[in-house]
């Protein structure tokens, strides 16, 4: 197979896989691909909706829910093209620059969530280690701060690795393993030393994808000694509560996460249908699940929602 480089970038593509075994069922499959598309898109916009017309959402907490919303919003629009023309339409190829601006968002949101996850557990540890310095602690200029580091941490974090991957040439298969492009991905068609690639990547999994939750983990020992020390039962179960919406968003994303990294590292000759599954539930399961979970986890964002719907429809009477 002829060596693809940079001077016939321009006229490669790439063909995406749907699900293994099952592609005369696409149309079918596609059914509740589509309801988990619809519920992250309706469930983050409502969330984002809710925040910015309830004045008494203005708060730290709720700034960096809709952070977190903005993330799972893009995560899931940046999948929705491709995994959903390909089980409707069966349009498989993608062309080079496509895909890598894919690879691009993709891996910057997911790098975004994990971030955004982090600032959140600060979040949470200042409101219940330091109730007093909160408001003087968390201004809207330093949530704003926080925010343009976290974007910029994700894409200074990318950017290099999509560098080392493009100037490398490809001439093997043009065939991916999933209904999206993915890093890991097209990293197995090139054909040269991708010993930096490599390295570069175990660098960034130490940088976000370990540092992150153990620096989460590390914030929850910190709550939890405090919440130890507190006088009642009652003390202590409502700071709990305070952490549940973030606690089940934490494991949303990192036990998928974990799972999809054992399954490349222990079975790679599974059948190709677990890598497809396990890569779906890891893309989808967060931005599906976090507008779920702080809905019915968080009162005010549950009696905002009401008082949103309630107010339309008034209007439309």
């Amino acid at each position: 197979m002829a060596t693809v480089t940079n001077t016939t970038q321009a006229s490669f593509y790439f063909i995406l896989t749907g699900i293994p075994g099952f592609e005369v069922s696409h149309i079918w499959i596609s059914i509740p691909f589509c309801c988990l598309y619809t519920i992250s898109i309706v469930g983050n916009t409502t969330i984002l909706a809710v925040i910015r017309t309830e004045p008494s959402l203005h708060q730290p907490m709720y700034l960096f829910l809709s952070m977190l919303a903005l993330t799972d919003l893009g995560l899931t629009l940046t999948t929705l093209p491709t995994v959903m023309q390909l089980l409707w339409l069966n349009i498989r190829k993608i062309s080079f620059e496509a895909c890598f601006a894919q690879v691009f968002f993709i891996h910057t949101f997911s790098f975004m969530e994990s971030s955004v996850l982090l600032a959140m557990s600060f979040d949470r540890y200042v409101a219940i280690c330091r109730p007093l310095h909160y408001v003087t602690i968390l201004t809207t200029k330093v949530i704003g701060r926080i925010a343009l580091a976290i974007i910029c941490r994700c894409i200074l974090a990318v950017l290099p690795s999509l560098f080392l991957l493009k100037r490398l040439p490809f001439c093997r298969s043009h065939l991916l393993t999933h209904s999206y492009c993915l890093h890991q991905d097209l990293i197995r068609l090139v054909c040269a030393d991708i010993s930096i690639n490599s390295w570069y990547g175990f660098a960034l999994v130490l940088l976000i994808i370990v540092t992150d939750p153990l620096l989460i983990v590390l914030s929850y020992a910190f709550i939890l000694k405090s919440i130890l020390g507190t006088a009642s039962w009652t003390e202590r179960f409502r700071a709990l509560n305070n952490c549940l919406s973030h606690i089940l968003a934490v494991l949303g994303l990192y036990v998928p996460m974990i799972g999809v990294s054992m399954t490349h590292r222990f079975a790679r000759h599974a059948s190709p249908l677990v890598h497809v599954i396990m890569a779906n539930i890891y893309l989808l399961a967060p931005p599906v699940m976090n507008p779920i979970i702080y809905s019915v986890k968080t009162k005010q964002i549950r009696h905002g929602i009401n008082h949103l719907f309630s107010k339309r429809n008034m209007c439309l009477k």
